[in-house]
């Protein structure tokens, strides 16, 4: 069976699946195996490049709730994050309407996730983080590959809400890379969060 990590804010859910998905996850996910800044914390900062060269910072990129930060491996040689790129443009557009903005964040070039983005006709942003420093920043490099020429700083995949006060209001993420949450539990999040 697939178990989702999802770690919450405290907040009235949306949907009963949601409320049932969270406590399974809660109670299978050790303390010890979290990913990234902890819910209710400050969410560090972080400059990010778009492809028209163009700086991305939290104050810029989010909407009146929040922002949905996507870190993903690569959308370059990564299948399951292409997979996954993919499956969040159905709720892009959705998650803006909500005031959640979308983008998704990897070590990838600017130029390539351009041409990612351009072949998979995504609405929303691809933004590149030269260095890994904002995947450094948010404590999810991947040290198992360290020092691998073509997978040195690259994250373990995670979704995180940032309210637009700045603190984490919520994230999704798998601890097999190869799994990822359903775009469908994304959008259902956000509109658990407000």
């Amino acid at each position: 069976m697939k178990r989702i990590r999802i770690l919450l804010m405290g907040f009235a859910l949306g949907t009963s699946a949601l409320a049932a998905a969270a406590s399974s996850a809660l109670a299978q996910v050790p303390a010890s195996m979290e990913l990234g800044p902890k819910v209710g914390a400050k969410a560090p900062a972080f400059s990010l490049i778009s492809s028209s060269g163009e700086t991305g910072t939290f104050e810029t990129l989010k909407g009146r709730r929040g922002l949905v930060l996507v870190f993903v491996r690569s959308a370059d040689w990564c299948p399951f994050c292409k997979v996954q790129l993919q499956d969040l443009n159905s709720v892009a557009m959705d998650l803006a309407a909500l005031g959640w903005p979308m983008v998704a964040v990897s070590y990838d070039s600017t130029e390539t996730l351009q041409r990612f983005s351009t072949a998979n006709k995504l609405d929303y942003h691809l933004l590149s983080d030269p260095g890994s420093r904002a995947i450094d920043a948010f404590g999810i490099r991947n040290e198992s590959v360290k020092g691998s020429a073509r997978f040195d700083g690259i994250p373990h995949p995670l979704i995180i809400f940032i309210g637009a006060d700045g603190t984490v209001k919520a994230k999704l993420y798998e601890h097999r890379y190869q799994d990822r949450p359903p775009s469908g539990l994304v959008l259902e999040t956000a509109k658990g969060l407000g």
